[in-house]
Protein backbone atom coordinates (compact mmCIF):
# COMPACT_ATOMS: atom_id res chain seq x y z
CA UNK A 1 0.00 0.00 0.00
CA UNK A 2 0.96 3.59 -0.59
CA UNK A 3 0.85 6.58 2.24
CA UNK A 4 1.39 9.96 1.97
CA UNK A 5 2.54 11.95 4.31
CA UNK A 6 2.58 15.41 4.84
CA UNK A 7 4.50 17.52 7.04
CA UNK A 8 3.32 21.25 7.60
CA UNK A 9 5.70 23.54 9.41
CA UNK A 10 4.93 24.37 12.97
CA UNK A 11 5.67 27.95 14.57
CA UNK A 12 8.30 26.43 16.49
CA UNK A 13 10.21 25.39 13.77
CA UNK A 14 13.85 24.27 13.89
CA UNK A 15 15.33 24.79 10.32
CA UNK A 16 18.39 22.87 12.00
CA UNK A 17 16.84 19.83 11.81
CA UNK A 18 16.33 19.83 8.01
CA UNK A 19 20.00 17.58 7.84
CA UNK A 20 18.32 14.98 10.28
CA UNK A 21 15.10 14.57 7.90
CA UNK A 22 16.99 14.32 4.93
CA UNK A 23 19.24 11.78 6.33
CA UNK A 24 15.95 9.96 7.73
CA UNK A 25 14.31 10.11 4.16
CA UNK A 26 17.66 8.51 2.65
CA UNK A 27 17.41 5.93 5.30
CA UNK A 28 13.83 5.31 3.78
CA UNK A 29 14.89 5.49 0.32
CA UNK A 30 17.72 2.57 0.95
CA UNK A 31 15.01 0.60 2.93
CA UNK A 32 13.29 0.33 -0.41
CA UNK A 33 10.33 2.05 1.80
CA UNK A 34 10.57 5.74 -0.07
CA UNK A 35 8.65 6.16 -3.31
CA UNK A 36 8.85 10.48 -3.53
CA UNK A 37 9.78 13.36 -1.30
CA UNK A 38 9.49 16.89 -1.96
CA UNK A 39 9.29 20.36 -0.27
CA UNK A 40 6.13 22.58 -0.79
CA UNK A 41 7.11 25.75 -3.01
CA UNK A 42 5.66 27.90 -0.40
CA UNK A 43 8.26 26.40 2.14
CA UNK A 44 5.40 25.63 4.14
CA UNK A 45 6.44 22.06 4.60
CA UNK A 46 6.40 18.98 2.30
CA UNK A 47 5.09 15.68 1.43
CA UNK A 48 6.85 11.75 0.94
CA UNK A 49 4.94 8.91 0.05
CA UNK A 50 6.13 5.40 1.35
CA UNK A 51 5.02 2.09 0.53
CA UNK A 52 4.02 0.11 4.34
CA UNK A 53 2.17 -3.21 4.94
CA UNK A 54 -0.59 -0.68 6.84
CA UNK A 55 -1.06 2.57 8.32
CA UNK A 56 0.18 1.61 11.25
CA UNK A 57 3.69 0.44 10.46
CA UNK A 58 3.58 3.77 8.04
CA UNK A 59 2.74 5.99 11.14
CA UNK A 60 5.30 4.01 12.99
CA UNK A 61 7.70 5.16 10.35
CA UNK A 62 6.77 9.09 9.48
CA UNK A 63 6.14 9.62 13.45
CA UNK A 64 10.24 8.93 13.55
CA UNK A 65 10.81 11.75 11.03
CA UNK A 66 12.64 14.24 13.31
CA UNK A 67 10.91 17.35 11.65
CA UNK A 68 7.82 15.44 13.77
CA UNK A 69 10.12 14.21 16.77
CA UNK A 70 11.47 17.82 17.39
CA UNK A 71 7.86 19.64 17.19
CA UNK A 72 9.15 21.59 14.18
CA UNK A 73 6.51 20.04 11.79
CA UNK A 74 2.78 18.65 12.06
CA UNK A 75 3.14 15.14 10.37
CA UNK A 76 -0.15 13.15 8.98
CA UNK A 77 -0.27 9.93 7.32
CA UNK A 78 -3.02 9.02 4.47
CA UNK A 79 -3.44 5.82 2.71
CA UNK A 80 -3.81 6.89 -0.70
CA UNK A 81 -5.10 4.66 -3.72
CA UNK A 82 -2.00 6.48 -5.98
CA UNK A 83 -2.18 5.43 -9.77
Amino acid sequence: MFYLVTTFRTPEFDPGVIDAHYAFLDDLRQQGKLELAGPFTDKSGGAYLIRAASKEEAEALAFRDPVHTSGSSIVTVYEWNAK
